[in-house]
Order: structure tokens, then sequence, then C-alpha cells
């Protein structure tokens, strides 16, 4: 199982398959570069979890690898070991201040490199640090504790830690140590400690802080001081969890130079982990708003599914209506008309008799006779009775075709008479105070819906008629070509007022007083036209009034 990605920067092929043999079975992937420039090529890609760069490489040395690392936003987090030769301090140096996080010479034994570079990758992940003190800010002096028992060396380390420009704290036992990382946890970049005085057990406290680490979240570095020269104390410590060992005594440029190195490396580990918590909560924020503009657009198709269900609700509930009417309609009137029928029939027929009895008693009757006026008079109220029957049988014929033509089947009508047999039905709320005047121009005949002439015209008219407050006038006219075919109805009312014009053909809109309108007659007149394919439409007339055209296509077949 792989442990962790490492790019190995090395020119001599012997050298890089003894180190790749070496990590490869501690279970690290090993991906090798002959050169810097072929190591900054390899970084385009899948970026390691360490680079291993040898100083000495052609052309670009390790410390410009390391320079050109550092300046990349994306790579700068990398941990980089630098390997030199043991004698070569000042290429240590060097390197360290390039970039370099750690400092191995190549003399070193392979359980020292291993610990060094297990403790290198040890930093790496995790969550972003705790939440900083008030300290904490873009740019600000990093903060030290200093863990020392003897006094001279206390004095002798601040001192020299003050003037590089740290912030340090003193004390000189572990408990006191840990006591005040508990006091503010995230506020410490980095505790040094002398892990080879007699007043306390290094190994002991660098394990014990690094658990505190593990335990607050914390993210300071442990470095210790080693004695030069100790064989067995290094290994413990960076099994314990030190991050960087400084030999002691050392010269002074040397504790500056690795300590600098250890707090640059918890310092590029924090901004790693705060952008990355950044990039987390922004991604949590366009992914909240992902959301809520997909619930926002899932309720606006939920609000259109249901205003299109409300819509075929309505349409169904008025064709429904329509369907119910009609035909209630059509038995009562056909009742009516048989009911009617049957004694007019009775009527008209003993009514001839009477007119042909008292034509023969006229003529048998003398002129000057007393009788004659009596007679006279009875054969003028026979007509009179002859007239007004007439008038009962033309309606009752009417009804009977007005019953018998919803039968929802297209047939030829002959569109006149249609026409007239509506006005006569619609004659007692006409009377004489509505004149109907008739332009009829187009074609007799129409392949259509009798409910287009019955229904629509009817509805039409009687609207018309209501709107007429008391004496006016009704136009009503056909135009046709081979397209189409018009009836327009015109009446000399107040009209329909264009905030209103979209709404007259809505189920249920009606602007008759509560109890005399269903608001229910246009908008069947709406369903009918269409399902002739046609449309109906409604504006101002010359008259003033409202003007409602209905066009529906021309059929030559039903």
């Amino acid at each position: 199982m792989s442990t962790g990605a490492i790019l190995l920067v090395e020119d001599s092929e012997t050298q890089a398959l003894q180190m790749r043999r070496l990590l490869e079975g501690e279970g690290f992937t090993v991906q090798r570069a002959a050169t810097a420039e072929a190591a900054l090529e390899a970084l385009n890609g899948t970026l390691p979890d360490l680079v291993i760069a040898d100083y000495h490489l052609p052309a670009m040395n390790g410390d410009e690898l390391v320079r050109r690392v550092r300046l990349n936003h994306r790579t700068r987090a990398i941990a980089v070991l630098m390997l030199t030769e043991a004698r070569e301090r000042e290429l240590e140096r060097q390197g360290l201040e390039s970039g370099a996080d750690a400092y191995v010479a190549k003399s070193a034994g392979q359980d020292l490199l291993l610990l060094r570079i297990r403790a290198l990758l040890r930093g790496r992940g995790g969550e972003a640090p705790a939440p900083a003190s008030t300290q904490d800010s873009a740019f600000r002096r990093t903060r030290l504790l200093l863990a020392e028992d003897s006094l001279t060396q206390r004095l002798a380390l601040m001192a020299q830690l003050t003037r590089e420009g740290h912030e340090v704290e003193v004390v000189s036992d572990p408990e006191a140590a840990l006591a005040t990382l508990r006091q503010d946890p995230a506020g410490w970049d980095g505790v040094l400690l002398n892990a080879a005085t007699a007043g306390f057990d290094g190994v002991a406290l660098v394990a014990a802080l690094h658990g505190f680490r593990g335990e607050t979240g914390a993210s300071f570095q442990i470095v210790a001081l080693v004695q030069e020269g100790a064989q067995a104390l290094p290994g413990q410590l960076f099994a314990a969890g030190a991050d960087e060992l400084i030999p002691s005594p050392a010269p002074p440029e040397t504790l500056s130079v690795r300590l600098r190195a250890a707090l640059r490396r918890k310092l590029l580990l924090d901004e790693e982990r705060r952008a990355a918590a950044e990039s987390r909560e922004r991604a949590l924020t366009i992914e909240r708003a992902q959301a809520k503009a997909a619930m926002a657009e899932a309720l606006s198709r939920a609000n259109e599914e249901l205003e299109e269900a409300n819509r075929q609700l309505r349409e169904t509930q008025t064709r429904l209506v329509q369907a119910a009417k009609m035909a209630s309609l059509g038995e009562l009137v056909a009742g009516i008309a048989h009911e009617i029928n049957n004694p007019l029939a009775f009527i008209l027929a003993h009514q001839g008799t009477v007119e042909r009895l008292l034509r023969r008693l006229e003529e048998q009757t003398p002129p000057e006779a007393e009788t004659a006026s009596l007679v006279a008079r009875c054969r003028d109220r026979v007509g009179s009775m002859t007239l007004g029957l007439t008038r009962i049988q033309d309606l009752v014929a009417n009804l009977r075709k007005f019953s018998r033509s919803d039968d929802g089947a297209f047939q030829r009508v002959n569109v006149p008479e249609a026409l007239e047999t509506v006005l006569t039905l619609l004659s007692p709320k006409l009377g004489e105070r509505v004149v109907v005047q008739r332009e009829f121009q187009g074609a007799e005949e129409l392949v259509c819906l009798p409910a287009l002439l019955n229904q629509v015209v009817m509805n039409l008219v009687s609207n018309a008629a209501d709107a007429i407050p008391g004496e006016g006038r009704i136009t009503i006219a056909t135009r046709s070509d081979w397209r189409s075919y018009s009836i327009e109805i015109r009446d000399s009312g107040p009209g329909v007022p264009e905030e209103l014009r979209e709404k007259v053909f809505e189920p249920f809109f009606t602007t008759k007083p509560v109890g005399l309108g269903t608001g229910l007659g246009l908008a069947i007149a709406y369903n009918v036209v269409a399902a002739h394919e046609g449309s109906i439409t409604v504006g101002a007339a010359p008259e003033g009034g409202a003007c409602f055209t209905v066009s529906v296509p021309v059929r030559t077949e039903p």
C-alpha cells in the first residue's frame, strides 16, 4: 500500500536506482527526473507529496529548482528535502534559504533518511488549522515556545531568537510547556526544546507535544536541539514526532537557517489548509446556490405544471358544463316542443273546420241579416287566431331544429337559416327595443359544428342585448372567401374596456351583477371556436359598442 508519492530529482543513475529501491521498498511511489527542468515539467501533472532533490544538478541547481517550486501557487506547499554532501555546509544554508524544508547528507544512514522523510510527510493533509488567535494575521512575527532548563542556555537562545525577530516565551519544564500551549493551541508556530538536557526527558516531551497536536489540531513545529554526534537519539526524536533536529552546540547561522526553514514549512502548510478550507467553503456556497437555483427552477416548473393542470381543469369543467347544459337544454326544448306540438296540431285541425263552417255560414246568411256582421267579425277573429297559431308552429319548428342540431359532428349548415332560428329564440329578449340589422354577405352554407351558430351566436347576441341599456342596434354580418368564414356581431352598447378584453373568455369571468351571469357563455364560445381551429376576438365597433369577430377555416366536406 502506497504511503506517499515522491518525485526524486537525481542525475546519477546509480544513486537514483539505489534511492528508488529504498523508497519503493518502504511503500512509497517514486517518479524520477534526471534534471531540474524535467522535474518542473513533471510538476505540471499530478503533484507529489514530497520532492527529494540533489543540490548538484546539470544546468539548473537544486536551490533554483526550489525557488521555482515556491514561486508557483500550485506547488509552493510541496515538501522539499535537499540532499548534499556532509561537508557542504554552505550549500545546506543556500538550499534552506531558497525554500527547502530540510537537509540530509547523502552519507546519512537509511534509517535517518526514512525518518526525515516521514517527518516531512507527517504534516501534510488534515483539516484547516484551528481558528487562530487575535495575534494571527497575514503578516506577523512568529511565536516560539522555548523549553530549556538551563538558565544560561535559555538566556542565550532567547537573545538570539529575539534578535532574529521571533516572539519568544520561555519555560523550564515539560509541564509548564504543555500548560502554556493549552492556553492558545493555535497561537504558536513552533516549540524549540533541548532534547539533550538532563533536566527532563526530551523524547517524552516530543511525544507529549506530538500527542497534543493530534488532540487539538494545532500545527506548530517541534524542533529539537540534539547533541552533535548522538547516535540513537535523532531516530527516537523523529519517531516520537519531531519535525526538525538541529545539532547543539551549533553556529548561530545554522540554528537560524534550520529554524526558519521549519517555521516556513509550518506557515506554508497552514496557508495550504486555509486555502483548501476556503475552496471547500466556496464550493459549498456554489453548491448551495445551485441547489437553491435548482429548487427555484423545480418550484417554477411545478407552478407552471400546476397552472397548466388548473387551466386544463377549467377547460374540462367548462366543456362538462357546456355538454350538460346543452344536453339538458336539448332535452328540455325537445320535450317542450313535443308537448306544445300535440295540442297545437289539434287546435290547428279544428281551427280549419271552424273557418270552413264560418265561410259556409257567411254564404248562407243574407247581407241585410242582423247576424251577417257577427259572422264577419268571427271570421276576422279566426284569421287572427290562425296567424298566432302559425307563429307558435314556427317557434316549435325552430325549437325542434335547435334540439336536434348539437350532435357533435361537422355537417353542412345553412347559415342564414340558422341565424334566423337563433334570432327567433331570442326574440323575447330583443323585443322591440333592439333592432337587428342583417348583413349576410358570406356563403349560405358552411361545414361546421351546429354549436358554432347555435351556441356561439346565441351567446354573443344575448350578451349584446344585455349590454344595451335602452334602445339600440345589433348588427350581424357574415363574410367568406376560399380560406375562412367570418361572423361579426356588433352592438351599440358601452363596449368592452381594453384591460378586460383578454379576460372575457376566461371561465367564470363576468361583468354582470351577481346572480345574472355565470361567466361561462364566452368561455363556451371560445372552446367551440377552438374546436374549429378558428379564432374569436373582441374589439370596438364603429357605433362605439363591442365587436366580436368569429373566424373559422372553410371546410369542403363534413
